[in-house]
């Protein structure tokens, strides 16, 4: 960590106002973006400047025109103007392969807090020839993805983020840009999306064994926990038990044929609860961390294909099992 700390350069204190105020007008100018997940590209939203190449681009053509002047160089008039022209042209197609473009954001998959989630966007060319060289990424992150669209065709770039917090968040803004055909000239466009990005929370790495069943209605008077320490609601295989009572996703992790004990599953229910799991500490890291732990549970639970419900203060969720109860419980982590 020591070594780490001393090869880390010391901050240039005259950069900081400049990029302060290069991070307000960033702001500014996204706030009065109108979010919307189709966007087309026009002359209005569609930005052109040359490059560090392009600016020595134009400084070489301004030595070369004073010489061919000075000397009164033929030949060098003709070099001058060609370049020139070259650069005119490559300004006209590098505006040009942005210019007409249409976006279109498809609704992003929850992730968890800390994960990657990837964004899908979809570039769609109504133009008969192809466009090169177009990359999209996070404004500001620097982590690009680059495609070419075919004529009259489209392609989808996967933009990747990392969310580190839960909820319901607002997709960051996009920018998409392109430096084809010189590298001379950066065109670029700014995007504020409307999507959201639902984020549970990050599961628990080592999540201590599932809580013990509670006795159900009409059941059991007291709950027991197994010989694991956590509630299962499965039993040896018996000859005779239908193929829908067996647990495939236990088997196929173990190796042993189990199937659900339908007796314990009248006597018992499995209940997670946010009063079972203890405090980790400040109230609001502990929140994050026992909801994080509810969500490890969750998981667990879904692996071993169990009826679960889920509590939380003000809100209960009815056991079941599936893809669509996980969910649920998961976005009700997210959300609380």
């Amino acid at each position: 960590m020591q070594s780490a700390t001393a090869q880390t350069p010391l901050p240039n204190p005259l950069l900081h106002p400049l990029q302060h105020v290069r991070a307000r007008i960033n702001r500014f100018w996204i706030s009065r973006l109108h979010p919307a997940d189709n966007t087309t590209l026009t002359q209005r939203n569609v930005y052109i400047l040359p490059t560090r190449p392009g600016w020595m681009l134009g400084l070489t053509l301004l030595v070369l025109l004073i010489a061919s002047i000075n000397y009164q160089l033929n030949l060098g008039y003709v070099l001058t103007f060609l370049l020139a022209g070259c650069t005119v042209v490559g300004m006209h197609v590098c505006h040009g392969t942005l210019r007409g473009l249409t976006l279109h954001l498809a609704a992003p998959e929850p992730t968890f807090a800390g994960q990657a989630a990837s964004v899908s966007v979809q570039l769609h060319s109504p133009r008969k020839t192809p466009r090169y060289g177009i990359g999209l990424a996070v404004l500001g992150s620097g982590q690009w993805a680059w495609t070419d669209v075919p004529a009259q065709g489209s392609a989808t770039v996967h933009i990747t983020m990392h969310p580190q917090q839960r909820g319901l968040q607002a997709l960051p803004a996009l920018t998409a840009e392109t430096r084809f055909p010189l590298g001379t000239f950066r065109v670029w466009t700014v995007w504020r999306p409307a999507a959201k990005l639902l984020v549970y929370p990050a599961p628990e790495a080592h999540a201590p064994p599932l809580p013990p069943g509670e006795p159900s209605a009409g059941g059991a008077q007291t709950a027991q926990r197994h010989s694991s320490g956590e509630f299962d609601g499965v039993r040896a295989y018996r000859r005779g038990d239908p193929l829908k009572m067996v647990v495939w996703k236990k088997v196929a992790k173990s190796g042993q044929l189990v199937s659900r004990d339908t007796q314990q599953a009248q006597r018992f229910e499995l209940w997670l609860d946010l009063g079972q799991v203890g405090a980790f500490g400040a109230a609001a890291a502990s929140l994050d961390r026992r909801l994080g732990r509810l969500c490890a549970w969750v998981l667990a639970a879904d692996r071993q294909d169990l009826r679960y419900g889920l509590r939380l203060p003000g809100l209960e969720i009815a056991p079941d099992s599936g893809d669509a109860h996980q969910r649920a419980c998961l976005s009700a982590l997210a959300l609380y």
